[in-house]
């Protein structure tokens, strides 16, 4: 015990305070339990140092990770009863999932330890997924995203900007425009920075390696953390990076699944499994329509990387630019907590209501004439006009 406590200490030290996530201001601190998912590299565990720091007395506190050697010898029941009899009311679990029958532990401490207040998290989405039905009803569940661009230009440049909600973008940006330009010197410099180094915290210990933690992100998901939830087999997982290049340099299309699935050298059946097992992991989205559903057997619309900053190190200096704005429109649009399906013209529909058109500055609204509801969305645009609204800021959602 005491050694955990002496590694939460260093480690709490060690924690920078000055730039917060927008999902630490949404979660409900006060809850007797807590799960806070989402992918690898997006700061869990920053976020509970964070509040830990500034929330909580650090004698009633311990933040540990289960995938210290600690517990390869130590039963986390039996650590968590003498750290509550040692006074502690504060335990935070981070990487959950490393420890075997985690989902039972969890509900034993939350049970038996009741003015115990527990916070879990974990890079293994898919683990952490499979345990909701287990332990939804002890359990708040939050999802923390990749970076927003408005996250990401807050935490580069140390300054202060609000978030707007989707509706107030489409009826008022020429104002928010004008508003975010008295902080932001240059948007657009700002957004192409994004495109390439966004995503991730960890941008901010240097560019230069920024690809390659990237591309050990993705091996690390696909090598251990999919085959600890799921029964995939070794050949699978190669084919599996070879499927996330193809979509990383491809235009925005409508897959050929049977051709793709030549491509990657495998089954129809089976790349649709395998579409379906890399969404679950947050590295790829599938647009499906309305009307379709999502069913695994379905298949999708269009196929996006997770966030640009996947397509920026996989397609090797090759991304195609209308797949980098659509793939930022759906991450930014979608992680805010929009509905976002694809329509029958168009491409994307947004909440079942607005119809977006994505394209460069001189981009028309031919498609979309006549539609009730429709926008066109420009890149390379720093002020827009009527329904033209420049790309930049969706990105200022969450």
């Amino acid at each position: 015990m005491e050694a955990l406590i002496n590694k939460f200490r260093r480690l709490i030290g060690t924690n920078r305070t000055e730039f917060r996530r927008g999902l630490s201001y949404k979660i409900n601190w006060n809850a007797r339990g807590i799960c806070i998912e989402g992918a690898r590299g997006t700061g869990k565990s920053t976020i509970m140092l964070q509040y830990i720091q500034t929330h909580l007395p650090l004698d009633q506190t311990l933040y540990t990770s289960l995938d210290d050697l600690y517990f390869r010898k130590n039963n986390l029941v039996e650590v968590a009863e003498r750290f509550y009899g040692l006074g502690g009311r504060h335990l935070f679990l981070d990487e959950v999932h490393k420890y075997d029958d985690w989902q039972t532990a969890v509900k034993n401490i939350y049970d038996f330890l009741p003015d115990m207040k527990l916070v879990i998290s974990g890079s293994s989405i898919l683990a952490l997924q499979q345990s909701r039905v287990d332990l939804s009803r002890r359990l708040l569940n939050y999802h923390l995203p990749e970076l927003s661009l408005r996250e990401y230009i807050s935490l580069k440049h140390s300054v202060e900007l609000p978030i707007y909600n989707f509706d107030d973008i489409l009826s008022s940006h020429g104002e928010i425009a004008l508003d975010l330009q008295k902080i932001i010197i240059s948007p657009l410099k700002s957004l192409n920075d994004y495109f390439n180094y966004g995503a991730y915290p960890f941008f901010i210990e240097g560019e230069s390696d920024y690809f390659m933690r990237i591309n050990q992100l993705i091996n690390v998901i696909i090598d251990y953390d999919l085959p600890e939830a799921k029964a995939i087999e070794v050949a699978t997982l190669a084919k599996l990076k070879k499927l996330l290049y193809v979509i990383s340099t491809s235009v925005p299309f409508t897959p050929n699944i049977t051709k793709l699935a030549e491509q990657v050298d495998t089954s129809r059946i089976r790349l649709l499994e395998m579409l379906h097992i890399l969404e679950q992991a947050q590295l790829i989205n599938n647009l499906r329509s309305a009307s379709h559903g999502t069913s695994l057997m379905n298949k999708p619309e269009k196929i996006y990387l997770h966030n640009t900053s996947l397509i920026a190190a996989l397609a090797e200096g090759k991304p195609d630019t209308g797949n980098v704005r659509e793939t930022f429109f759906l991450s930014q649009v979608q992680n805010s907590g929009a509905i976002i399906t694809y329509p029958k013209v168009g491409d994307f529909m947004v909440n079942g209501k607005y119809l977006m058109e994505i394209g460069g500055k001189n981009k028309s609204g031919k498609q979309i004439q006549g539609h009730d509801h429709a926008y066109i969305v420009a890149d390379d645009l720093e002020h827009g006009f009527g329904n033209k609204i420049p790309l930049w800021l969706f990105g200022f959602l969450y």
